[in-house]
This record gives structure tokens, sequence and C-alpha cells, in this order.
């Protein structure tokens, strides 16, 4: 059973930085993607950066390009953000979600739909305010 644990959420000033953490289990880390995806209060789902783990590609929206990064840990089945310069737009709650297409991590404005996650994270909270 494919298990997504996020963590790293929080609440930080504008301009602050945060690193969320989504540990994997259960799932064939180094086939397939992992896609990050954020949902503000009465907004649709989007996705926000993604990696192809078996040759590193990553996708950002252009929204974060320049200010996050994803990255992978693959002998901790771990895949990472690292938020920095957090601005008022980027508060949402955070998901992790596998990539499982036979080519994952093509285009980043794939709704959640067309990306068809195998398995979500629970999602965590990411908040900024001065």
């Amino acid at each position: 059973q494919v298990q997504l644990v996020e963590s790293g959420g929080g609440l930080v000033q504008p301009g602050g930085s945060l690193r969320l953490s989504c540990a994997i289990s259960g799932f064939t880390f180094d086939y397939y993607g992992i896609t990050w995806f954020r949902q503000a209060p009465g907004k649709e789902r989007e996705g926000v950066a993604c990696i192809s783990n078996s040759d590193g590609r990553t996708q950002y929206v252009d929204s974060v390009k320049g200010r996050f990064t994803v990255s992978n840990d693959k002998a901790k089945h771990t895949v990472y953000l690292q938020m920095n310069n957090l601005k008022p737009e980027d508060p949402a709650v955070y998901y992790c979600a596998t990539d499982e297409r036979e080519v994952p991590c093509t285009n980043i404005n794939d709704s959640p739909d067309e990306v068809e996650p195998g398995s979500w994270g629970q999602g965590t909270q990411v908040s900024v305010s001065s």
C-alpha cells in the first residue's frame, strides 16, 4: 500500500522560507514521479512543482520559478519542496501526489484529473503573514 506523509508546513513572514518533505513508502520510487499540488480556499488545486524520480527532470509553475526547488533523496524515498521568498499568494494546503504515467512530470499545468495521481498525501498547511 502506497503511503505519502508530508511535513514541514507552518507560518512564516513574507520573504521567509519553508521546506516541505514527502516521505513515500510502498511505491516504486525510481520509476515514477511526484507532483506537489496546492489548494487555497475557493481556488482549484494546482500543480506547483514536479520531479521525475528516474531522471531528475523537474518542472515548475511560472508563479514559483526561481523561488521553489523540488528535489529527491532516493535513499530516503523522500521528495522535498524548498520554498524561498514566500509571498502572500503562496498560502495553501500543499499536497504531494504520485505521478504514475509512463512519462511523469511532462507538464506542470496538467490538472489533477490529467495527472491522475495514484496516491495523495494528507496535506500540510503553509501560511504567510506578517
